[in-house]
């Protein structure tokens, strides 16, 4: 093996571990969301909170990039829109009103379902190889999940199920295509876009939503309250999506989807620190499933197709 090829895979492992720090960061960052966001929520209507976070997000991102950017092909302004649009405003949006609807546990459980379609997706659309260690790693971790939030509740309503579903769904596969975009684009140019479109669909949401409610005078925003939207803005969401993105452009979006189960693991352990939630046995029974399913897929196997 020639010196070039050494310098080439010490690059290339180099990259990957980068690839994992920050999808560690990634999910810390959205678990963390979820309990800003139950303070937040008391003070302003839940799609005006996501208009400031993508307005922020982009705002940020504008700072951050500066001038150093690649002209956009026209051809790929497809992909701008698909990702803010169908994966920031109407893939997030379902998000929401799924868990509106159906409760938080129940949309928390389907929307860990998330390495599952990503990894089936990655697999159909950039022929990644599934390998059985992954999904073997997937499974374990998505059990983690199960044990840490249980069955409990009511099931929810039948319309909040749909909707988590179909955000699992359209979330997953706008991924994906993020991870071809990536290769060709700076991570950091296409999330600045991705949010700045996501900003103006959420712009009208937002007007009709604050007019339902009787107007900007029924807004109550202290200062705990914009210090919680400058955090989901600039750091849960620009950061976190920059992050993501990043992520995807090094690393399969089989690999990167791994890493999901994190998410509610990190909100669960934020929740008993700062709500004073209870925790039960169950909790620790399910982090160690979600930790050795993280590990166990990062590790190389065989793959599930035939040669």
């Amino acid at each position: 093996m020639d010196s070039e090829s050494v310098c080439l895979q010490t690059d290339e492992a180099g990259a990957r571990k980068k690839g994992y720090i920050y999808l560690i960061l990634t999910f810390t960052l959205w678990g963390s969301l979820y309990v800003v966001s139950k303070f937040v929520l008391g003070r302003l209507p839940a799609f005006t909170i996501s208009f400031v976070r993508f307005l922020l997000a982009f705002l940020a991102l504008t700072l951050i990039a500066g001038k150093s950017e690649t002209r956009i092909e026209k051809k790929d302004y497809k992909y701008i829109v698909l990702i803010g649009c169908m994966g920031y405003f109407i893939a997030v949006g379902a998000q929401l009103l799924g868990t509106k609807y159906a409760g938080s546990a129940m949309a928390s459980l389907l929307n860990s379902l998330n390495p599952v379609t990503m990894t089936i997706f990655a697999a159909v659309i950039l022929h990644e190889k599934l390998t059985l260690r992954k999904a073997a790693g997937v499974l374990l971790a998505l059990g983690g999940v199960y044990v840490i939030m249980g069955t409990g509740g009511d099931g929810g309503s039948l319309a909040g199920i749909l909707l988590s579903l179909f955000s699992v769904l359209l979330w997953s596969a706008v991924s994906v295509i993020t991870r071809r975009v990536t290769q060709k684009y700076d991570p950091l140019q296409i999330t600045k876009y991705g949010a700045g479109a996501a900003a103006l669909c959420y712009l009208p949401v937002c007007t009709w939503e604050i007019a339902a409610g009787g107007g900007l005078q029924n807004i109550s925003a202290d200062i705990p309250c914009v210090l919680s939207l400058l955090y989901m803005g600039i750091v849960c969401t620009g950061v976190a999506y920059l992050l993501w993105n990043k992520s995807l452009a090094v690393l399969e979006a089989g690999t990167c989807s791994a890493f999901y189960p994190i998410q509610p693991l990190v909100a669960t352990l934020l929740g008993i620190l700062f709500l004073g939630e209870r925790v039960e046995l169950s909790f620790a029974a399910g982090a160690v499933l979600i930790v050795a399913g993280v590990l166990i897929s990062l590790r190389p196997g065989r793959s599930c197709a035939r040669k």
